[in-house]
């Protein structure tokens, strides 16, 4: 029996993002640019020195072959030592167009994840409505919105693969009647690239359908849902080929 106890012990458990592996040579060159603050260039080339005697000392270990935190460390040294030949500066990693020109980057791609976790679970909660809303046996009479073709992969994917039929249909019939997001002729044009051809053949032979035959039931063109599933191209080619019968009439 399908009870709702059931259909809640299917849903997938929330998807944690695996923790960002830590970047070793990034930690060298922070931990250099630490211990640099406020060196002049006589103290950063002393560094650097001694930092080339661990890289040698270090090269004779085989387990550190594959080592990134220290080539980091000896050509962060270089570098600062680099930056502060023929001054009398001290390094400063707040004046270094380096290291803020990476704490920019840094910044950029935290939002970046940011925003894609928040958009993944933008479409978890619409994917978890759909699904309601399909049980209810109201989603026909919902209309969709932006964003909702992630939404259809989302739910294909917790399917295991398997097309919604449903879903599917829903959009396709949104999409010829310009429903929800669809009434937008850009949100029609970007579908084009958002949808399988499946349910973009559906939807251009409903449309042709509905303007041979206008007012026709959608219980009587359910044969387009399974004619676009089965042969996508051979729906399309129909669609177009309805259309240019239009044309001729008019």
């Amino acid at each position: 029996m399908d009870t709702a106890a059931t259909r809640r012990s299917r849903r997938p458990l929330t998807r944690v993002p695996a923790p960002a592996p830590v970047d070793q040579a990034k930690v060298g060159r922070s931990s250099v640019r630490r211990r640099a603050r406020g060196m002049t260039h006589t103290e950063a080339a002393a560094a650097l020195e001694d930092a080339r005697f661990e890289a040698r000392q270090d090269s004779r270990h085989e387990d550190l072959a594959n080592d990134e935190r220290g080539p980091a460390e000896l050509a962060e040294w270089a570098r600062i030592t680099q930056l502060l030949a023929g001054t009398d500066d001290v390094y400063d990693p707040q004046g270094d167009v380096v290291v803020q020109a990476e704490l920019a980057a840094d910044t950029a791609a935290a939002a970046a994840r940011e925003a894609e976790l928040r958009e993944a679970q933008r479409i978890a909660a619409r994917a978890d409505e759909l699904q309601a809303l399909r049980e209810l046996g109201t989603l026909e009479q919902t209309k969709p919105h932006t964003g909702d073709e992630a939404v259809r992969d989302e739910l294909t994917r917790r399917a295991g693969g398997y097309v919604q039929a449903d879903v599917d249909a829903w959009l396709a019939r949104a999409l010829t009647a310009h429903l929800g997001h669809y009434r937008d002729p850009a949100a029609r044009e970007s579908a084009a690239g958002l949808l399988t051809p499946p349910v973009l053949a559906h939807a251009a032979l409903l449309a042709e359908l509905t303007r041979l035959v206008p007012g026709a039931d959608v219980d009587e063109l359910a044969f387009a849902a399974r004619l676009a599933t089965t042969e996508p191209e051979a729906a399309g080619a129909l669609a177009a080929f309805l259309a240019r019968v239009e044309g001729t009439r008019a």
